[in-house]
């Protein structure tokens, strides 16, 4: 049975509102965190996870598996999100984020969790590291590809423009990178602390099959991916997706706070998020 484009978004979209529900979920545990990313990133995962990424959910190590890579690793409550909405991490695990023994540490762990390609702790290396396995798994013979998550404060880094240099030179068509434009870093606004738009232009200054798009609009988003999907190849040009997202996304509460990098949420607050999270996403699928 063929699937029409407007079932493949709202398809795509309830996996979306279903990374955000466990986002918060998880959030509250621990009462603060990065649930603005998550909740601004939710659509470009699930973009990912439920339409683009090969994987087996039981064999997290199967060899034909495409690589996705989280170079933020604070954002990994949003990355175990959707290691659970893809039956990677199992939904009541979720429950343990960032406890002592806890597979689900506050900051991505490769040692730790099952899906987790890389670990993320100072930021900028992402890139590189996909680079490296783009190349090894063309010289593999693998049709595997390589997705690398990077935030616009990566930008920053002369890491991963050496890389994005590196990419270009070895002609990694294999390889999709996802920026999140959220225009909001640890020390203030990204343009305040350090400009670097233009950003389309820039990347394709460096070679790359660049495309900006609403990071959370996800007929955009698919139409974004399938066009790098189109390009992929063993020998061509890398991918970037830029992705202009906003901090909280789906939830109005969160979406105006101030202090949105790392967020401390109110115990009596935890419900009402939830509550706007469904009635936004319910409003939204029945139009």
């Amino acid at each position: 049975m063929t699937t029409t484009t407007a079932d493949r978004v709202d398809s795509v979209s309830a996996a979306a509102y279903r990374i955000r529900h466990h986002a918060l979920t998880m959030g509250e545990v621990q009462g603060q965190g990065y649930v603005g990313q998550a909740l601004g990133a939710a659509d470009m995962l699930a973009a990912v996870y439920a339409d683009q990424l090969r994987f087996q959910a039981g064999d997290p190590h199967w060899e034909q598996r495409d690589r996705f890579l989280l170079s933020t690793g604070h954002y990994a409550i949003g990355h175990y999100a959707a290691l659970a909405e893809a039956g990677i991490v199992p939904v009541e695990e979720l429950e343990t984020y960032g406890s002592d023994d806890s597979r689900l540490p506050m900051s991505g762990m490769s040692t730790y969790t099952p899906g987790m390609e890389i670990s993320g702790g100072s930021l900028g290396h992402g890139l590189t590291i996909a680079v490296g396995m783009a190349l090894g798994l063309r010289h593999q013979g693998s049709a595997a590809r390589v997705y690398n998550f990077l935030s616009d404060g990566e930008l920053d880094e002369g890491s991963t423009w050496e890389a994005a240099m590196g990419a270009h030179h070895h002609q990694l068509g294999n390889l999709t990178a996802m920026v999140d434009i959220n225009a909001l870093q640890a020390d203030g606004k990204t343009d305040s602390v350090l400009r670097t738009e233009p950003v389309t232009e820039k990347w394709e200054s460096f070679g790359w099959y660049t495309q900006r798009v609403d990071g959370n609009n996800m007929a955009e988003l698919l139409h974004a991916f399938d066009n790098a999907a189109a390009q992929a190849a063993a020998v061509g040009r890398p991918s970037v997706i830029l992705c202009d997202t906003k901090v909280g996304r789906g939830v109005p509460l969160l979406e105006e706070r101030e202090k949105a990098h790392f967020m401390r949420i109110e115990e009596h607050e935890w419900q009402l998020c939830r509550e706007q999270l469904t009635a936004g996403y319910e409003g939204k699928a029945s139009r």
